[in-house]
């Protein structure tokens, strides 16, 4: 398993990023708008963090981590026949791959094929 893309929500965006930055010794960039206005980082292993306001009023902070899979249908079919909630379907984001959520144990998990 390899965690693709680690997603934080929080209203205090800059905050965290500052955090972030002076633990880990990582730089963020400005807000990508194809991932919610994250301010991203890369990682070590190639993946990246986004850390992100909430994208609406009911959104409560989180922190997802999507995994690499190499078919995300596969992956959610396997989740669903597991008995997770699938939370969000196979997206595609223009140029970053697709992605999926699903709620397990009352957590949230991300799916991610690039």
């Amino acid at each position: 398993m390899q965690v693709h893309y680690l997603e934080i929500v929080t209203p205090d965006v800059d905050a965290t990023c500052a955090t972030y930055a002076q633990i880990h010794d990582v730089e963020f960039g400005e807000g990508r708008p194809e991932l919610g206005n994250a301010r991203t980082a890369l990682l070590a292993n190639g993946g990246m963090i986004g850390v992100r306001a909430p994208m609406r009023d009911t959104e409560d902070p989180i922190v997802r981590p999507y995994l690499l899979v190499e078919n995300i249908e596969a992956a959610v079919a396997a989740a669903k026949k597991e008995g997770c909630e699938i939370a969000l379907p196979p997206m595609e984001i223009p140029g970053q791959g697709m992605f999926a959520i699903y709620i397990l144990g009352g957590n949230h998990h991300g799916l991610w094929q690039v």
